[in-house]
């Protein structure tokens, strides 16, 4: 056998080995337990703890810019008995929080609705789909200046803010909800003599609502940060109002205090509408 026949008899070995689909064991991931989720976010806690008092308590970064952690407990600690701003901590976080849930409350009140209409309703998809994709890129902050004008220090302008940020998610959601309903379900419901009003209401919305809970820890997420923002400029209450003091006399003990405050608020928020979540997804069957 000649050389060259050898060689093109080897290359044609090579490219039916290449063209062999190859087997890669998949390795499964690995699950932890509750406890072993819980043992590493712990660990993680205390080594974020432990690198910011270093970094304060050495001398890296000065104390009038970064407090210790201890610090900043005992502050939270006085804050939530003396008043800072006009008010304690307690009840400038209560400010904030009847803002957060007027804003958040209508943008779920007009969002899931119309997302579900829009859903059911092809017309009013296309009519109002090129005004919302323009509108909710704006950032929600970006309406400060609007809401400073038309409402000034009141609670319209905060309201208007969250209302911004909480909006687009409720609406997407029960949008896409709606849109993936079982068509057979409906189809279902039209040849029963169903209304549209009773179909939105009665078939659209009971499947869309695990679609529609997920929207709304998302947009409880968002409501609560635009607030943080709002607050910081066009407010005379609150917990970002309180950060805006507390900075123009340099307390920064009490800045990351605010700090911490809408951090355990938020997460509470969160853990919340996790669990309402949860729940309303195995009551669907859904894992």
């Amino acid at each position: 056998m000649s050389l060259a026949m050898q060689t093109k008899i080897n290359l044609s070995e090579m490219s039916a080995d290449r063209a062999q689909p190859q087997r890669s064991a998949v390795t499964p991931p690995i699950r932890l337990t509750r406890s072993e989720r819980m043992r590493l976010g712990t660990i993680g806690l205390i080594g974020f703890i432990g690198i910011w008092s270093l970094l304060s308590l050495t001398g890296l970064v000065p104390r009038q810019f970064l407090p210790a952690p201890h610090e900043v407990l005992i502050r939270f600690i006085e804050l939530l008995g003396t008043p800072f701003a006009g008010a304690t901590l307690v009840e400038h976080l209560a400010s904030s929080f009847m803002r957060f849930a007027y804003g958040f409350l209508l943008a779920a009140m007009i969002g899931i609705p119309l997302g579900l209409l829009m859903g059911w309703y092809r017309w009013l998809d296309d009519v109002i789909t090129p005004i919302f994709d323009m509108l909710r890129f704006i950032a929600p902050i970006a309406w400060v200046p609007f809401a400073a004008l038309w409402f000034g220090t009141g609670i319209g302008g905060p309201i208007m803010i969250i209302f911004a940020g909480a909006f687009p998610p409720c609406l997407i959601n029960a949008y896409r909800g709606a849109r993936f309903v079982n068509r057979n379900v409906i189809e279902a419901a039209q040849m029963l003599g169903t209304s549209n009003l009773r179909i939105v209401t009665e078939v659209l919305l009971p499947a869309s609502i695990p679609s529609i809970v997920a929207g709304l820890r998302v947009s409880a997420g968002l409501a609560w940060q635009s607030l943080i923002g709002a607050e910081l400029i066009v407010a005379s209450a609150g917990v970002g109002f309180m950060m805006v003091q507390a900075q123009a006399g340099v307390a920064t003990a009490t800045v990351m205090t605010c700090m911490l405050a809408i951090g355990l608020v938020g997460l509470l928020i969160d853990v919340a509408l996790r669990q309402i979540e949860t729940a309303i997804r195995r009551r669907h069957g859904q894992s």
